[in-house]
């Protein structure tokens, strides 16, 4: 687990950029909180504001993160506002948490903006608990959200915008649906009865900390579509924890509430937790349990006790998400595998096609943005896949299965980053084989997918002349062409169970 996070490669040294620029961003939020004359509990709202929008607005272009950002305190300032004035009607706060918390879950339909406002409208009810927020204290609260998301944005936006310099990424929609055949839909009823389990035992353990259980049900769910998938989440958040408890034991509870080490482990964690975020979720818990236990300290309420709380509210939380995945329109990871292996699929001939047009002399085919798309496609399987390829998955055969999709998908991936690097060479020629080659390719891309259909036969006689370029782009393909004909025996029984 430890090796994941500090071996696992950084291109670009992407997460080193995400993570420093998040704590420089969230630093001088909160710093700027305070020179503004901010209360304790305005700062930590104000800072919490700035990690969630530095880390969930994940808009494909500039422009769209700026729009979402700027949309934040729409989506929060009235769930806020909300959860402060219900603090004193225990019944009808609870009702209302669990819809702010279908709500979000539902508005994921809408794309990636959708789900940052889902996440800070809950996380904006969640902080209103966690710090007992009071009417009386909004005027303030706003003005610290506001301060920090413009500090935050200023860093984001202006200082340091490295997305700038890079192509956008879009993230890949899902297939339209109606219903409850609609992913989103189906989350929403799923999470709102693991909340409704979660709130009502957490307050069985605690009267005051119950919001941490919903708390933890709502974060499983986060970037999960079938049951396996949320139940190796809802595993890794309860490792985390403990994991992070035995660090505040250690780290946490000696300081004391003292500022000056405190702040300084609140910024290690923050560092931790948008490094870590991409490669491990257990070290990100690992990150935000010691922030929130360092939080705790600072507001002088911290012990023992209560990180051994936190455990058992987590556990509540991670328990209620698997039951309700479980019982309550139950996905099987199998089907959510299969739909994200055939777009991957698709989108590696796609990218074939592109690049043996661009090779042919086209100006604007562009195989570059396919190569993208693909790695998004294939991080998804990599999650759909998850549950198999556990250390602690019982069924050997299936776990041989999915290891073995996963390694020819990434053979693939790498040939077709080759491809699309010989096709951006300008000096590379069009040979008459790339086109014979991308047939077969496409053939078995067919093969795959399509198993019925009937495949044509194309004859291409080897061109006169070859071409360095061409001679690389034709390995390219022949690498890709042997790794779809081997998907074939793996995927032809199931890579998850039912």
């Amino acid at each position: 687990m430890l090796k994941s996070v500090f071996v696992a490669p950084d291109p670009g040294r992407m997460r080193l950029r995400f993570a420093s620029r998040a704590l420089v961003g969230i630093a001088l939020a909160v710093a700027v909180c305070g020179l503004a004359g901010h209360s304790l509990a305005a700062a930590i709202t104000g800072g919490l504001a700035a990690l969630l929008a530095l880390f969930t607005v994940t808009d494909s272009t500039v422009r769209g993160q700026a729009v979402s950002t700027a949309l934040l305190p729409v989506a929060g300032f009235p769930v806020l506002a909300l959860a402060a004035g219900l603090h004193d009607y225990p019944v009808a706060r609870d009702i209302a948490f669990l819809a702010v918390m279908g709500a979000g879950v539902y508005a994921r339909r809408w794309g990636p903006r959708g789900h940052t406002l889902g996440v800070f409208a809950f996380m904006t009810f969640f902080t209103a608990q966690f710090l007992h927020a009071e009417p009386r204290q909004l005027p303030q609260l706003y003005g610290a959200v506001l301060l920090s998301l413009g500090v935050s944005s200023t860093v984001r936006f202006g200082l340091w915008c490295y997305e700038r310099r890079l192509p956008p990424a879009a993230v890949p929609a899902p297939p339209v649906a109606t219903g409850l055949a609609r992913a989103t839909t189906r989350q929403a009823i799923q999470a709102t009865a693991g909340g409704a389990f979660a709130l009502a035992v957490g307050q069985v353990l605690s009267g005051e900390r119950w919001y941490w259980a919903v708390g933890a049900t709502w974060w499983v769910f986060v970037n999960t579509t079938s049951r396996g998938e949320t139940l190796v989440r809802g595993f890794r958040r309860v490792l985390g924890t403990l994991l992070g408890i035995a660090a505040g034991l250690v780290l946490v509870v000696p300081l004391n509430g003292a500022a000056v080490p405190s702040a300084l482990l609140i910024a290690v964690s923050v560092f931790g937790i948008f490094y870590t975020a991409a490669v491990s979720y257990t070290w990100m818990m690992l990150a935000v349990t010691v922030m929130a236990g360092v939080l705790y300290g600072l507001l002088g309420v911290l012990d023992p006790g209560l990180l051994a709380l936190r455990v058992a509210e987590t556990g509540v939380g991670a328990l209620g998400a698997a039951l309700a995945v479980l019982f309550v329109l139950p996905v099987t990871t199998h089907a959510t595998t299969d739909a994200w292996i055939q777009r991957a699929l698709h989108c590696v001939h796609a990218c074939t096609s592109e690049a043996a047009a661009r090779l042919a002399g086209s100006a604007t085919a562009d195989p570059a943005r396919y190569v993208a798309e693909l790695e998004l496609l294939l991080g998804r399987v990599r999650l759909s896949l998850a549950p198999l390829v556990h250390p602690f998955a019982p069924l050997r055969a299936r776990k041989a299965r999915a290891r073995q999709v996963l390694e020819l998908l990434d053979q693939c991936a790498r040939d077709v980053r080759g491809l699309a690097s010989v096709a951006a060479d300008p000096d590379a020629s069009h040979d008459a084989r790339l086109a014979a080659a991308c047939w077969r390719v496409e053939a078995a891309v067919q093969a795959l997918t399509r198993p019925d259909a009937a495949h044509r036969e194309m004859d291409v006689a080897a061109a006169v002349a070859h071409h360095s370029g061409a001679e690389r782009a034709l390995n390219h393909l022949h690498g890709l062409e042997q790794a779809l004909k081997a998907l074939a025996e793996p995927l032809r029984g199931p890579v998850a169970p039912a």
